[in-house]
């Protein structure tokens, strides 16, 4: 195992929560609505996405930019506050870590955003840093994740990707990594180079390491 990758919203830290409370109060002030079923639509894509998504559905002629200001300012204040850490993921940090293992942040999230977490999780427990604004294509194109692999300098196929959503697990798959879904608001299923576990707390580097040795024999 050369390298394991942690997307963020959703399996680093708990910011579904954060990201539904805020696109209620955006849609909102577009004068539409928001449900959980809207949200589910936009999980572990991009920032573009959603904006283009809730001005359909709001019918809105705000400008795309002014949105896509309103969601990171709104993001960025929220964040700067503090976030949770998902079950598990500190103490899996900190292992990899331990034993020398590269890890790097992949997430779809924007830069402004991403920072704003790592204010709280720490920016020098990841050896390399993935967002939105470092690739042409985010997830679930493959991009970000062999971005990662060739700022690491590591073989995909010796790498193991964290991921809980859809649009994640079918990046990191495509990018040729193993693959451990922890899903949160879409089911996932089992498949051959995939784990697909309830929370990071069943994870151990050992356990990574088998996948691994099972995609790669």
């Amino acid at each position: 195992m050369e390298a394991v990758f942690f997307d963020m919203d959703g399996l680093l830290v708990d910011t579904e929560k954060v990201w539904l409370e805020l696109e209620t109060e955006v849609m909102a002030r577009l004068g539409g609505d928001w449900t959980p079923e809207h949200q589910s639509h936009l999980v572990g894509g991009s920032m573009e996405r959603t904006v283009a998504y809730m001005l359909a559905v709001s019918g809105s002629e705000v400008h795309p930019q002014t949105l896509r200001q309103w969601m990171v300012d709104g993001m960025v204040s929220r964040l700067s506050r503090g976030v949770r850490v998902m079950p598990g993921a500190s103490e899996l940090l900190d292992g990899l870590r331990a034993e020398g293992v590269p890890v790097a942040l992949v997430t779809s999230s924007l830069k402004e955003i991403a920072e704003a977490v790592l204010t709280s999780v720490g920016r020098d427990r990841f050896d390399v840093i993935v967002t939105a604004d470092d690739v042409e294509r985010t997830k679930p194109d493959p991009e970000p994740y062999l971005t990662a692999c060739s700022l690491l300098g590591v073989e995909p196929v010796r790498c193991v990707v964290l991921e809980d959503s859809p649009n994640g697990v079918a990046a990191g798959t495509a990018a040729g990594c193993a693959v451990v879904a922890v899903p949160s608001l879409l089911p996932i299923e089992p498949a051959p180079g995939r784990l697909v576990v309830d929370s990071l707390t069943e994870i151990t580097i050992d356990r990574l390491r088998a996948l691994v040795t099972d995609t790669t024999a």
